[in-house]
C-alpha cells in the first residue's frame, strides 16, 4: 500500500485507548479499525481534522506514503 497509517504507534505514544480516540472523534470501532489496518478506502478530513486534534499530532504523524504508485485502485 503506498500509504501507511501509524496511528497504532500514535495512539502509544499519548497514551490513548482506541477505545477512548473513537469516544472523542465520534467514528465507531469498527471504522478506526479498518483506518489503524491501512484497508480503507479514504478517511474525511473532518475526521482526520478531530484525530490529529485529540493526539495532538500532525497529518503525517499518522500518515506516510512510501514512494510507491498503488494503480490497482484505480
Amino acid at each position: 500500500m503506498a500509504i501507511e497509517v501509524n496511528l497504532d504507534e500514535m495512539l502509544k505514544r499519548r497514551g490513548i485507548t482506541g477505545k477512548e480516540l473513537c469516544a472523542m472523534v465520534g467514528i465507531t470501532e469498527a471504522n478506526l479499525s479498518i483506518l489503524r489496518s491501512g484497508k480503507g478506502k479514504g478517511v474525511r478530513f473532518h475526521t482526520l481534522n478531530k484525530i490529529c486534534y485529540y493526539l495532538d499530532c500532525n497529518v503525517g504523524d499518522i500518515l506516510n506514503f512510501d514512494g510507491v504508485l498503488n494503480e490497482e485502485d484505480e
